[in-house]
């Protein structure tokens, strides 16, 4: 294997191209992007502590460079009925997506790798005589549209509707709100990524933006409007938009994470719901583990290519089994809301089916004292 070319230059591809020229400087590693250098839609990237304890195992000299510019904290809140209650015990970090790429950026630059920004690959005679094509170009990825049957793609939509801001303030953690609004129950994400900055993903049931009118409201109205929808969350500071637009979360899989000699990687291959906040997590792990399959394979495609499948897929579903149960339930938050905030806290926290009663007193042994305090059974 001599050349590898690598569609997409988010997070996935550049830590691709990374990680490709870490270990084989004699490869010749191509990087294609459509868009600029540092266009990014999005505010911050989430990363729990166990996220982070698998970059720094694999790759340490990255893991020096992103560290510094993260915040880091260890509770989860979530507010309902004007009450928010703490959850201890879960450490989360982030970072500016923006700030992320640079640093990536960086790090690809001092091992001689320069990405083709600007540069639209339309089909895959465009790569040449490529050995290797890692399609790292997301949701709508022209290497897994350019056979979708061979990938086996499976494609479908959640209900709720959700938009994603950021706001010009900084959050304590990562927190759930929801509240009561003149259009109906809505809740939102919001976690810090720098100073005075955080994410704001705001949701709803699909019958509450059909009532709402949203639809019809220009970026800037919806802006405003939700803004008086989470004007106690938001205590006075704006929100912040960026090509923001209403849609609805997109649920892709794979049956087949190859092709001949194309591989896909992160949102190009899965995605995962944001409730659980690991889609650039699983994209950097995708890569890693893409990486060993290449490396234990001796470089030798035939081999590597069903290897990383075998090895990561038990991995990813049970990852993306837990996000499709959390995302199930939000898609019926509004149920939950008739809960009062300590039984509602606990149904949150043990939402995508993960957690027992056990590892919930060791994990947050604050939160399981004062539920036993309030007289709720964790069995």
């Amino acid at each position: 294997m001599k050349k590898v070319a690598i569609i997409g230059a988010g997070p996935a591809g550049l830590y691709a191209s990374i990680l490709l020229k870490r270990l084989r400087p004699d490869l010749e590693v191509s990087l294609f992007e459509q868009n600029k250098a540092n266009a990014t839609f999005g505010f911050g990237v989430v990363f729990s502590d166990q996220a982070l304890a698998f970059l720094r195992e694999d790759d340490p000299e990255t893991a020096d460079l992103i560290e510094p510019a993260m915040l880091r904290w260890s509770n989860i809140e979530v507010a309902h009925k004007g009450q928010s209650i703490a959850i201890d015990g879960i450490g989360f970090a982030a970072i500016e997506r923006l700030k992320l790429l640079q640093l990536l950026q960086q790090r690809a630059s001092e091992l001689g790798i320069k990405p083709s920004y600007q540069t639209t690959i339309r089909t895959l005679e465009d790569l040449g005589d490529a050995d290797l094509i890692i399609g790292a170009d997301g949701l709508n990825s022209m290497v897994r549209k350019s056979d979708s049957k061979a990938f086996g793609e499976r494609v479908s939509e959640l209900d709720n509707v959700f938009i994603w801001f950021g706001a010009e303030r900084e959050f304590n953690a990562l927190t759930q709100t929801f509240v009561e609004t003149p259009i109906g129950k809505m809740n939102a994400h919001h976690y810090p990524y720098k100073s005075g900055r955080s994410t704001f993903i705001i949701e709803m049931a699909a019958q509450t933006f059909e009532r709402s009118g949203l639809a019809y409201r220009t970026e800037d109205e919806s802006k405003s409007e939700c803004e008086s929808y989470f004007k106690d969350a938001l205590n006075g500071a704006r929100l912040v938009a960026n090509n923001s637009t209403w849609r609805q979360f997109p649920k892709l899989s794979c049956e087949h994470f190859f092709n001949g000699n194309q591989v896909l990687v992160g949102d190009a291959l899965h995605t995962a719901h944001f409730s659980i906040g690991s889609g650039t997590r699983l994209a950097l792990e995708d890569v890693v583990a893409l990486m060993k399959a290449l490396r234990d394979a001796d470089w030798q495609i035939g081999e590597a290519l069903p290897a990383y499948q075998q090895t990561r897929k038990p991995i990813l579903d049970k990852i993306t089994n837990a996000a499709n149960a959390s995302a199930a339930w939000y898609e019926s938050y509004e149920s939950h809301m008739e809960l009062q905030p300590w039984e509602f806290a606990l149904s949150y926290i043990r939402r995508a089916g993960r957690i027992k009663s056990d590892r919930l007193r060791t994990m947050a042994p604050e939160f399981t004292t004062a539920l036993e305090q309030q007289g709720i059974d964790l069995e």
